[in-house]
């Protein structure tokens, strides 16, 4: 990612220990329990998609934005802005975790091209964030990594997700999939709306990228898509998600090693697949270590935690048919990306998501590229390399850049 992801970057490598892993929040719902039968997915709303607002961010030059990237703190690398960027919010209906309908928010960012000029589109996922300040549509800076992604030519569809923007307030549903899903994929329809409406002109070509929680997010978005057959789909040419917890069993066995690691007393006691049989006393005291590894201290937004309950309640059947969305056959190219050496993310959740897409008969569709990170390829540190084999992968199909 760049600075919304990018910005987060030192804080959140200290400040998660596992970061886009898990889900929790300090003032997240505490009222589900574990070892019941998953529920249904949310059944479709029928007005999701549906634009309620649009509004104007402003316009950033091409010359702040490449003074932007040339700043000592920003992460992207060999990135040569070509357009100036105009930003706009939009207001849409989606459904929150419990399937009700919730007003959302996201942001266009479109490159200043002539007249009647048509460009891709891009749909970027962002990267796990605390704070309402730095969701895309309250961060139509030089520095944000929509606004850079459209100066070199895409459409950017930035969605904020349930529990920021204009729904904030809302628990934010961290890696419950059909939310996720959900909050993109609406998006996607009402950007489709405006775009009508303003004669903003796409080429027909859709991207969908994102790294950490945005790689999960793009992943579930790609999954939700094929399934429902979404118009969208039509439009779909390549997904390149980076570092993302797909495989959500295994993102959390890994956190809780993390914790074990670091509390040797505690961490005698707990193991996963015994989790459930934890006394009262400690279960509650794992789950306070958890939430404390991941959410800093200045964290504004809250995070339904029903999720890291089912988990220490063993429930791995709900992980798997609420939360992992690695095991599917995709019917696009899809171009993962990931470090060996991170500790946030664990390496194992791509490797395990491209085997199971092989396995279901994915063959070359699916690819893990290792990201090659000197002096070693941790989450953050990977970043910056991430974003260049995302643009090389995109710039031999995108068009009318």
């Amino acid at each position: 990612m760049l600075t919304t992801l990018i910005s987060n970057g030192a804080r959140c490598a200290s400040a998660l220990a596992l970061a886009a892993a898990l889900v929790a929040c300090g003032g997240g719902s505490d009222n589900a329990g574990g070892g019941v039968n998953p529920p249904p997915p949310p059944a479709v709303a029928e007005r999701a998609g549906r634009l309620e607002s649009a509004a104007l961010l402003g316009t950033v030059p091409v010359t702040d934005i490449t003074a932007a990237l040339a700043a000592k703190e920003s992460l992207a690398q060999d990135v040569v802005p070509r357009y100036a960027v105009t930003s706009y919010r939009l207001d849409y209906l989606t459904t929150d975790a419990d399937g009700r309908e919730v007003r959302a928010s996201g942001m266009v960012s479109v490159p200043q091209k002539p007249v009647g000029a048509q460009s891709p589109l891009l749909s970027y996922q962002h990267g796990t964030i605390f704070r309402d300040a730095e969701a895309p549509s309250n961060n139509a800076v030089a520095s944000e990594v929509a606004v850079v992604l459209a100066s070199l030519g895409y459409i950017v569809l930035a969605p904020d997700y349930v529990g920021f923007g204009g729904s904030k307030g809302t628990q934010h549903p961290y890696l419950l999939s059909a939310p996720s899903a959900a909050a993109t994929l609406d998006f996607l329809t009402a950007a489709r709306t405006w775009r009508g409406q303003a004669n903003v002109a796409d080429n027909g070509q859709l991207f969908l990228t994102g790294y950490s929680e945005g790689g999960y997010v793009t992943m579930a978005a790609h999954r939700a898509m094929q399934e429902r057959g979404s118009p969208h789909l039509q439009q779909l040419r390549m997904v390149v998600p980076g570092a993302g917890p797909y495989d959500v069993q295994t993102t959390m066995d890994g956190l809780v090693d993390l914790v074990r690691q670091e509390q040797p007393v505690l961490g005698a006691l707990i193991n996963p697949g015994f989790l459930r049989y934890l006394g009262g006393s400690v279960q509650r005291e794992v789950r306070r270590l958890l939430l404390r590894v991941l959410i800093p201290g200045d964290a504004d937004v809250t995070y339904d935690t029903r999720f890291i309950d089912r988990y220490l309640a063993d429930d791995s059947r709900y992980v798997a048919d609420v939360s992992s969305v690695h095991d599917w056959k995709p019917n696009v190219p899809v171009r993962l990306y990931h470090g060996q050496g991170d500790r946030t993310v664990p390496y194992a959740s791509s490797v395990n998501t491209l085997r199971a897409m092989q396995q279901r008969g994915a063959g070359d569709l699916v690819s893990l590229t290792d990201c090659r990170a000197q002096p070693v390829a941790g989450h953050v540190q990977c970043v910056p390399p991430f974003i260049t084999f995302m643009l090389g992968q995109l710039a031999p199909v995108a068009q009318d850049l």
